[in-house]
């Protein structure tokens, strides 16, 4: 199964006999809540999940600032949304697709085996004349139970064995890689080793995500043709899980560092390179 969808086909799949669990993932690196934009109008059906607190967990120091959810409040957030074992799984957010990225990594991560993200996300839903609506559903409850481990995850050193070793991206803007600006973290800068790929790259002017042949030569251009491992990370595990969902997209397998720049930075012994070359 792909892991998009395109909102003309889940439009047929809601309608069908057997819909899939609609979870809305809106959200913004520094606001505003998703919250309100989903009363305000949300795909029908959809049941709003939040990224700060039940797709991830507490933040703090080196654990960065979305570490890995407590599976017990994950599973129950899922389960509130209707998430089943055997029931498909549509995530979405404004568009952006980053939190939606993050919910599927989390539920693949989790062993839940079909999760697609809206390409395109809402706003992909309206231009194909999706209705919204203001209703908040009352969804049964799911039955599914987290067994974490399904997709790699990659902790500091594992990403700095990757840097040299093998492939690792990062899916940040450039100006941060390149450590010319910071506007969260500790310092500026990237792991040494790291290529820079801006998951905004991954993406055509409509939000969508390019197309897979696109894709592969993208990935491609920076070593990552699965001949060779690959991880990717960000500024908080966030952009990365999108990066992942593109790999995933054009075939090619990849493990998250979750902590990211927010936890590697935190660490004043982890080394910092700048500029523009891996260093």
């Amino acid at each position: 199964m792909s892991a998009i969808i395109a909102a003309s086909e889940l439009a047929g799949e809601a309608a069908g006999p057997r819909p899939p669990a609609l979870l809305d993932v809106r959200w913004q690196l520094g606001g505003p809540p998703g919250h309100p934009a989903y009363q305000a109008g949300h795909i029908p059906g959809a049941v709003y999940v939040d990224l700060d607190t039940e797709l991830a967990g507490p933040a703090g120091g080196t654990a960065g600032r979305h570490p890995l959810p407590d599976p017990s409040v994950f599973g129950a957030a899922m389960r509130r949304a209707g998430v089943s074992a055997d029931r498909d799984v549509v995530v979405y957010d404004g568009g952006q697709g980053w939190a939606a990225a993050r919910a599927w990594w989390l539920l693949r991560w989790s062993g839940h085996p079909s999760v697609r993200v809206l390409d395109g996300g809402l706003a992909a839903w309206t231009a194909n004349g999706g209705p919204l609506s203001e209703v908040i559903p009352e969804v049964t409850e799911g039955d599914f139970v987290p067994a974490p481990g399904a997709l790699p995850v990659l902790d500091a050193d594992a990403a700095a064995a990757l840097a040299r070793d093998g492939v690792l991206l990062d899916a940040r803007a450039a100006e941060r890689y390149r450590g010319e600006v910071e506007p969260i973290d500790r310092v500026g800068g990237h792991i040494p080793g790291a290529l820079s790929a801006p998951t905004t790259e991954n993406v055509a002017p409509n939000g969508r995500l390019l197309p897979p042949a696109a894709l592969t030569e993208r990935f491609g251009a920076l070593g990552a043709t699965g001949d060779a491992p690959v991880g990717v990370y960000c500024g908080s595990g966030v952009s990365g899980a999108h990066q992942v969902l593109a790999l995933a997209v054009a075939g090619i397998p990849a493990a998250l560092y979750v902590g990211s720049w927010s936890a590697w930075s935190a660490d004043p012994t982890r080394p910092v390179a700048t500029g523009p070359h891996p260093g």
